[in-house]
């Protein structure tokens, strides 16, 4: 494969580059095989040439068991799949959205996304870093459609404008109603990237002026349709749900909200580093008071950490480097449906705390939960004097025999 020079990348990062350099390179190549996909018995020989080693591959295969949950086992199946398995086609679709999905998987590197995963696909349609444009790039969607119907995955970002017959998002002369039906209905699996393409987002927020909604809503009756909200879209979350499907040929289990457990089956509050503060009634009262310097919980100041499902906590943000909690912010439940119009206002906290009967509210739960644990400590101390009282176990053994009741030891 030659490889070719990409002009105007220069005020891109290093990782960024090259990432780039590969989802084109086979975009531009002169010929169809030569665009695919080289053997798979090449594929060490590729990942060490972009400095991938072997260790690191494999720590990113079991990072990935970890993330499913799978057993120790996993490991090297999900290696296997990702060296042998041939390479499934992409298409990935934009429309009322601000790129911020594709800007998050682009700068990915922890796992590299560059190195790994766009050594899995083969991205044919990317509006975002694709050379084509016109009628080129159109006529490369139009290709993958028709002649891969069925089999190829489709990657939807944004919301789906449905308003005045669609013309708020207009993309080669057809509305993005019809091209999404067009691409996700013919598709092997539909993964819905972000909150807008996954429950319409910030354009669907109230009043909803251009009628945006999320993929399922727009193209009803989708079999295999995977929703990966956030805003942005949690790069690995992407990266575990692709080496998922190429691993086992389907979709990982899903919530109610078609959303994989894996990444949203826990809440925020279940996994946050400052649940034991919430615990014990520890809360920051406002912006830069002691309590908010020493790390308490933000939920008096907007958290919606106990209604919001995601692992942000597990797999942070920006190479796990960190994540809005740990930075002393709230979380506003962005992966969750409407959270534009149902969080807000985002610095104003939620009176009512589901799982907790009616009428419960934060300033309760704080109060009661800080009594439940002095009460936990007071009983086990007791516990413990009372063992050492009667002398119990193997560490303070009895001084003597035991009184017998007819010698007067007992009455």
């Amino acid at each position: 494969m030659k490889t070719l020079f990409f002009p105007g990348l220069g005020e891109y990062s290093r990782d960024t580059r090259r990432l780039i350099e590969i989802v084109l390179q086979p975009l531009l190549s002169n010929s169809e095989e030569d665009a695919m996909s080289q053997p798979r018995s090449d594929f060490r020989r590729e990942l060490e040439a972009r400095g991938v080693s072997r260790r690191e591959f494999m720590g990113f295969c079991s990072a990935m068991a970890v993330m499913f949950g799978l057993p120790k086992g996993a490991t090297a199946m999900i290696a296997d799949a990702i060296e042998n398995k041939p390479k499934p086609t992409l298409v990935w679709v934009n429309f009322q959205d601000c790129a911020g999905n594709s800007e998050s998987f682009l700068r990915a590197s922890k796992p590299s996304a560059a190195d790994v995963i766009l050594d899995l696909i083969s991205i044919d349609y990317h509006e975002v870093i694709m050379a084509a444009a016109g009628h080129q790039a159109e006529e490369n969607l139009h290709h993958v459609v028709e002649n891969q119907k069925g089999a190829y995955l489709a990657v939807v970002e944004g919301s789906i404008p449905t308003g005045a017959n669609g013309v708020y998002c207009t993309i080669g002369g057809r509305s993005a109603v019809d091209i999404a039906n067009e691409v996700c209905g013919n598709a092997l699996a539909t993964i819905a990237v972000g909150t807008c393409a996954s429950f319409g987002g910030i354009p669907a927020a109230s009043p909803n002026p251009t009628g945006a909604l999320g993929v399922s809503d727009a193209v009803p009756g989708l079999q295999n349709l995977i929703n990966l909200s956030a805003c942005p879209v949690n790069a690995q979350n992407l990266t575990a749900t692709l080496v998922y499907f190429l691993t086992y040929g389907r979709l990982p289990a899903l919530d109610k909200l078609n959303r994989p457990l894996f990444a949203y089956g826990k809440s925020i509050h279940d996994n946050c580093e400052r649940r034991a503060h919430y615990d014990t009634g520890q809360y920051v009262e406002q912006w830069g008071d002691e309590a908010h310097r020493d790390g308490h919980c933000l939920y008096k100041m907007g958290c919606k950490g106990p209604v919001s499902f995601q692992n942000c906590p597990n797999v942070g943000w920006n190479d796990n480097t960190s994540w809005p909690i740990a930075c002393g912010h709230g979380c506003i439940g962005c992966a969750e449906p409407d959270f534009w119009d149902k969080m807000t206002p985002f610095y104003a906290h939620l009176p009512g705390f589901p799982g907790f009967g009616t009428g419960s509210n934060i300033d309760k739960i704080g109060f009661w939960a800080s009594i439940g644990v002095t009460t936990a400590f007071a009983g086990h101390t007791l516990v413990h004097l009372g063992k050492k009282l009667v002398g119990t176990g193997a560490d303070h053994p009895p001084e003597g025999p035991p009184a017998r009741a007819d010698e007067g030891g007992a009455e």
